[in-house]
């Protein structure tokens, strides 16, 4: 069994299993009778003290809104800067269809959530949100 669970986790696919199924099982939890549970998890405090001299106490949400998902972020940056500057991007030619794919995903999401939320202006707000998305799902299906 350990021999099984260590090839999986060795594998460059794996990242991109997990994030497919816990996807899978977010959209279940918040969708259905156990949207309570998942929200109430969502708003779970964690706290992170050293000493009296620093505290900080936040949901779950936040703690990901904030903090890994600008971590996870921040490497996406450097790691498209050191393809501009020194990889497969560093040309006019190679960047444009990739450019033109980035701006696509972008776009599509983001014109999708504005045709099902067309008529509520609260939520058209959150356009953005789906703009974001695809990057995380690209690299997991990569």
């Amino acid at each position: 069994m350990k021999i099984l669970v260590r090839k999986f986790l060795e594998k460059e696919s794996t990242a991109g299993l997990i994030l497919i199924f816990v996807t899978i099982i977010a959209l279940i939890f918040s969708n259905t009778f156990l949207s309570e549970f998942y929200t109430t998890f969502l708003h779970t405090k964690i706290e992170l003290r050293v000493g009296d001299f620093l505290e900080i106490s936040k949901p779950l949400i936040l703690w990901v809104n904030d903090g890994l998902m600008a971590i996870f972020f921040l490497l996406i940056g450097l790691e498209i800067k050191r393809e501009l500057i020194l990889g497969h991007l560093s040309t006019f030619s190679n960047i444009a269809l990739p450019a033109i794919a980035a701006i696509g995903g972008m776009l599509v999401p983001a014109l999708i959530f504005v045709y099902f939320n067309f008529d509520n202006e609260f939520a058209l707000k959150g356009w953005a949100i789906p703009t974001a998305t695809d990057i995380a799902f690209a690299l997991g299906i990569l």
